[in-house]
């Protein structure tokens, strides 16, 4: 009967006053400053002990900021202050009732707390110790980057995820999550406000077993007031007080940048137009790790050691859920006095404690404590509660289903680009103008490009290129006209040759410091598009020029007697657009672009339409699975083919980001690929060269890349890449200009090799070929002759209606009537079907011994250690000609003939070099190519120590002596 009346009497007070009546009080604060976005709270201000350690306490967007008192005296900020530690806490109230409150997105509240770093670093004249919970932590990481760690002493995270793809709550598979993520931030978020209660009742849904659980021992106990007082507190918080409403721009930009792409791992992460990085992190960091938390998975929290590769990194793991790091007893036993020991320590007034160690750099690590933790606690709770089938499967079904959701998700992003090539007909409107304007109706307030540390969005770049449209029309430029752009790689080039495609006209690329007027000339281009830093070049030419970029505040030095007219200072609006006028009016089979390589008397111009645009294009994205995570950096500039038809056509195909880089600058591409959060960089040549010699990156460091994707890198410079960047891998491609042939090594398995056609591209084929005399090889019938296996033959592929065949292309190949292009490249293919240069057409070695191939020499000596780089190359020498090739050394290592002579027996006897001789280096061309006209301008080799000549009788390489050297005619 007494526990009947004393269930009775507890449970009115419940009804009654929401809870029971207690006597733990709050502990006293002051609010120090009071601003739109948050209150700072001073715990215990009346304690002003001279040279205590200061500690920032952030809490997440969902929970009020009482989290961190919440157990009064034996919660955080009780804890703390005992241990002679000064409490600062964040409050960012209530979106109900904050002015503004549901218009807040995730960069006020990380600026809000850069502000309330600067407010108590000037009060306590001390760094601080910034502390944050769940999302409270993610945005202590996100403010210490932002902030270049200013005014930071220590970051500690309370069961808060960096690395979304390793763990999402509950073990949701990161594919589904991703596309939950689309869903609710274009379908849901910018309609309906997430309040309180539906904040509340979302988490107590996520663990419908401990909810109920803690409903039943609160029922149970009711007639027991002394043992509920304690945990009352607690227990209002969880079931109503402590909980705020979302404002929905934060949420979105939370599933955006953090579940969707992934960016707190990967680096890019943008606060308002600023890309940050976590490796720009050089505070010590603590993060707490729940065993058993299922929101703020631990393979998620941990991932921060990789994500701050410059920061010293510990744990401290508890036996935990989400809210129990925080508050309740095992906070109150575990985590606040590990929390006070750690800020002692760093403050040299204590040692580390044992259970905080260095955090693991092994991915996703769940040893066999925490598996063990796990299933003792989780068989604990079930037994207790009497349910939970569900979890004890969910491991093995949620990785299951995260695998195949993936490998769905890359099937389903290629199909349609795929398709999408299949449908380009002659007189499909198609062309890099169309493709941006498509993606900024699909997305305008996504980050389209990243350059110099500023994040541009699809509006803002789709209107840049609308009023540069606008200026080029008011001086003359229409469909067709051919334009030359000479810029340096940086955003206005980029909206320049995007303006041009709009309209319809022709871009001419053409590379800075080259001859400019002849190519100009050759080229048929009438006007120029220039940047300021070569505004006098342009000039030169005496054709009209029109500068674009500079910033504002520029001044142009414009030569004497120049007609030259400054885009920037046409006002859009005041422009009458044409009646002609029709944006993106190009066709697949008209020309889009033109591109110059070469110097002097050797100039090399292909014709680029905006089908091959395209094929290119969609078959990158296809290729490398490009999509919205994805930020492509830029290396190779733009006008160069791998720029504009891998980077920037791969990367608007794929609706990813691209960053653009000014320039090859190792330092700055190692600090702008963990800003940017880097997942795959085009490179051309041996641009990566410059890169692994600089030694920015450590072996085995962290970073976000994924992929290299480019074109002509030597097998060693490849291998050292892979080494260097594991797990990344190299996806080579190759691309005929003229034609619509594309190779890709997808797999990067077989390194060296061209790989096998991109799907929706053409069909290719390998015919004989003799290179001796330069004709086609035939069969009997008069149609020429496929190549078996492993000989050497010409590439040729199928002709689109888009192709004109009047440029070189083929008819009756096969069949009467069928039409083919040919490449300029002679290759072989493997049993397996992958396909490898061999040669140019031009540039094969005609010896008295028969036909040499240069590149798979090129290929051999570069995969020697020592060798930096080489070019092979025909040598006139008395009535002969010989098979030369020169390399350099790399700094440090040391070549001799024997090195050479074990190398080069990768290749059949008939195909190694005459010569090799050594030099003290290899001039590159401006896309970095080894330049074998300069080698062969430098001089012939000489006899001596750094020259070796090819004994065919000993199959050695040996010292070539002067005698030799005269007989050999060289």
């Amino acid at each position: 009967m007494q526990r009947l009346m004393a269930t009775a009497q507890n449970g009115l007070e419940v009804i009654r006053f929401g809870g029971l009546v207690h006597d733990i009080e709050s502990s006293p604060y002051e609010i120090v400053e009071r601003k739109r976005m948050y209150r700072l709270r001073h715990y215990f201000p009346d304690d002003v002990g001279a040279e205590r350690p200061v500690v920032v306490l952030v809490p997440p967007l969902m929970v009020t900021a009482e989290i961190w008192d919440v157990n009064g005296a034996d919660g955080a900020v009780g804890i703390l202050h005992q241990g002679g530690i000064d409490c600062w806490v964040v409050d960012f109230g209530s979106p109900t009732t904050e002015e503004g409150g549901w218009d807040r997105d995730l960069a006020d509240h990380v600026l809000a707390i850069g502000s309330v770093i600067d407010t108590v670093t000037e009060l306590t004249g001390r760094s601080v110790h910034l502390m944050g919970y769940s999302q409270g932590g993610m945005f202590a990481y996100q403010t210490a980057a932002y902030r270049h760690g200013k005014g930071v002493e220590s970051i500690v995270t309370f069961g808060s995820p960096v690395d979304a793809v390793a763990g999402m709550p509950f073990g949701i598979p990161h594919g589904l999550a991703s596309d939950a993520a689309d869903f609710l931030t274009d379908h849901v978020l910018n309609r309906l406000p997430i309040t309180d209660s539906m904040v509340r009742l979302g988490f107590q849904a996520l663990d419908p077993v401990k909810t109920a659980k803690a409903r039943l021992d609160f029922l149970r106990q009711l007639h027991d007031r002394e043992a509920l007082l304690p945990k009352e507190r607690q227990r209002r918080f969880l079931e109503t007080d402590g909980w705020l409403g979302y404002p929905g721009p934060a949420l979105t930009d939370l599933l955006q940048q953090f579940v969707k792409h992934n960016r707190m791992m990967l680096g890019g992460f943008v606060i308002r137009d600023q890309p940050i990085s976590f490796a720009d992190i050089a505070s010590p960091i603590l993060a707490f790790v729940g065993e058993v938390d299922d929101i703020g998975q631990p393979a998620a929290v941990r991932g921060i050691v990789r994500a701050a590769p410059n920061a010293d990194v510990y744990e401290a793991s508890v036996v935990a859920g989400h809210f129990g790091l925080v508050s309740g007893s095992t906070a109150t036993r575990n985590t606040w006095p590990l929390v006070r020991d750690w800020v002692n320590w760093l403050s040299g007034r204590g040692e580390l404690p044992a259970q905080i160690d260095h955090m693991s750099q092994e991915v996703g690590r769940n040893g066999p404590r925490t598996g063990l933790t796990r299933v003792v606690h989780a068989v604990g709770t079930l037994a207790e509660a009497g349910a939970g089938l569900g979890r004890a499967i969910e491991g093995v079904a949620g990785q299951t289903l995260r695998g195949t959701v993936e490998l769905g998700g890359e099937a389903a992003r290629a199909l349609p680009r795929l398709t999408r090539l299949g449908m380009i007909q002659p007189h499909t409107r198609v062309s890099l103008g169309r493709l941006l304007a498509e993606q900024a109706r699909r997305g305008p307030d996504r980050e389209a490009f990243l350059f110099e540390d500023r994040v541009h969005t699809h509006r803002a770049v789709n209107t840049r290129i609308d009023n540069v449209v606008r200026g080029l029309l008011s001086v003359g430029v229409r469909p067709a006209t051919r334009v030359g752009v000479v810029m340096e790689t940086r955003p206005s080039a980029m909206v320049a040759i995007a303006a041009l495609s709009r309209i319809g006209a022709v871009a001419v690329l053409l590379a800075p410091g080259s001859e400019l007027a002849k190519v100009a000339e050759l080229t048929g281009a009438r006007l120029l598009i220039t940047d300021p830093e070569n505004l006098h070049a342009a000039a030169g030419t005496g054709i009209r020029v029109l500068v674009l970029g500079g910033g504002d505040a520029r001044k142009l030095d414009i030569p004497d007697g120049c007609e030259v007219v400054d885009l920037e200072q046409i006002d859009p609006a005041r422009v009458t657009l044409p009646a002609w006028y029709r944006p993106n009016p190009g066709l697949a089979r008209e020309l889009a672009f033109i591109l110059v390589t070469g110097t002097g008397d050797r100039f090399d111009i292909k014709y680029v339409t905006n089908h091959r645009w395209a094929l290119s294009a969609f078959g990158t994205a296809s290729a490398a699975d490009l999509d919205r995570k994805d930020t492509v950096y830029c290396l190779a500039p733009l006008h160069h083919s791998s720029g504009l038809l891998v980077s920037l056509g791969g990367a608007v195909a794929g609706g990813s980001r691209i960053a653009l880089a000014r320039s090859l600058d190792p330092a700055q591409f190692a600090a702008e690929v963990h800003r940017y959060g880097v997942t795959v960089v085009t490179y051309t040549w041996t641009m990566l060269r410059d890169i692994l010699d600089a030694d920015t990156f450590v072996k085995g460091h962290a970073h976000p890349i994924r992929l290299f994707i480019g074109s002509g890198m030597p097998a060693g410079l490849w291998r050292r890449t892979q080494d260097r960047f594991a797990p990344a891998r190299v996806l080579e491609f190759y691309a005929s200009i003229e034609g619509d042939v594309v190779l890709a090594n997808v797999s990067g398995a077989k390194v060296g090799s061209k790989g096998r056609p991109v799907p929706g591209t053409a069909k290719v084929e390998l015919i004989g070929y003799d290179p001796e005399v330069e004709q086609i090889l035939v069969d009997g019938a008069g149609f020429a002759r496929r190549c078996a296996d492993n000989e050497v033959g010409l590439l040729i592929g199928t002709a689109s209606d888009s192709v004109d065949l009047s440029a070189g292309g083929l008819r009756g190949v096969f069949a009467p009537g069928d039409s083919w292009m040919p490449t300029e490249n002679l290759f072989r293919r493997d049993s397996d079907g992958d396909y490898w240069l061999m040669d140019r057409v031009d540039t094969v070695i005609r010896t008295p011994r028969g036909p040499v191939f240069t590149q798979p020499i090129v290929d051999v000596l570069n995969d020697i250690t020592a060798v930096d780089m080489e070019v092979a190359y025909r040598l006139p020498a008395a009535d002969r000609t010989l098979a030369v090739a020169a390399v350099s050394v790399r700094a440090g290592h040391r070549l001799g003939p024997a090195d050479v002579t074990e190398a080069l027996r990768a290749l059949a006897p008939d195909q190694r070099p005459d010569l090799i001789y050594v030099v003290d280096d290899i001039p590159r061309s401006s896309t970095f190519r080894p330049s074998t006209r300069a080698v062969q301008a430098a001089g012939r080799p000489v006899a001596g120590d750094r020259t070796w000549w090819y004994n065919r009788e000993s199959e050695q390489y040996e010292v070539l002596t002067p005698e030799l050297a005269e007989r050999l005619g060289i």
